[in-house]
């Protein structure tokens, strides 16, 4: 497991600040990951209370993703951090950035449950919401905690993980598409099930951004855009 080790300072407070940065983008991501646990459930069971209550929290996502970029803002123009510190700056801000959007999508899945709460039983399409959502917060936990363990093996999992989100969601949409042709009557409540699962996807890719940031951080590589394939061969490199 390769780990980052960042250096005591002599400022008590540096370390503090910090380790308050890393605490705070940890429990900003505890608690988007459970927003898309909550909106996965509202779909689901068609539970408005639950797509009610992932729709107010999404306001406290946005607060900390403000305080949290004011918080990276202070610690760059006071500490004036280099290398490795600077990384984990950098990384927090780029960090919160994706949690807030999937703050967002799964503020849009929370809109589509309670459009489909009253929708007619045996739509097609949950079960395919179901098993994406599973698979995008096994990946929000595995992401985080790569970030938290400064661990880039658990983090490349997680974009390689991405690609099978991918492959899910393709085959959802060809089968959703498919049973709307076979009963025009089922197009309203399809499309909202299939910006679900595009939802899901989405959270799919910044959960991968994420994935990457965690990589820039530990070994100060910068794999955006890259291919499973070229960011092992670069990190076979070091």
């Amino acid at each position: 497991m390769d780990k980052l080790h960042l250096e005591k300072h002599i400022s008590h407070q540096f370390d503090v600040d910090l380790e308050e940065l890393k605490s705070q983008a940890l429990e900003m991501g505890g608690l988007v990951e459970q927003q898309i646990i909550d909106a996965v459930s509202a779909i689901e069971h068609g539970d408005s209370d639950i797509a009610e209550r992932v729709i107010k929290v999404e306001d406290d996502i946005d607060l900390r993703e403000v305080a949290l970029d004011e918080a990276c803002t202070n610690v760059l123009a006071c500490r004036q951090p280099a290398a490795s510190d600077l990384r984990l700056v950098l990384t927090v801000t780029k960090m919160t950035r994706d949690l807030e959007r999937i703050g967002d999508e799964a503020h849009k899945i929370a809109k589509m449950a309670l459009a489909l709460h009253e929708s007619a039983d045996g739509l097609t399409g949950y079960e395919e919401a179901r098993h994406m959502g599973a698979l995008v917060q096994r990946m929000m936990q595995q992401v985080l905690d790569a970030f938290a363990r400064f661990d880039v093996e658990k983090a490349l999992d997680v974009a390689k993980a991405d690609k099978q989100v991918d492959r899910e969601y393709k085959s959802a949409m060809r089968e959703l598409v498919t049973y709307m042709m076979e009963d025009p009557r089922s197009i309203s409540r399809s499309m909202n099930i299939l910006w679900t699962l595009r939802s899901l996807e989405r959270i799919g890719d910044h959960a991968r951004n994420i994935a990457e940031h965690v990589i820039f951080l530990v070994k100060g590589l910068d794999v955006r855009h890259s291919s499973i394939k070229e960011m092992e061969r670069q990190l076979n490199k070091r």
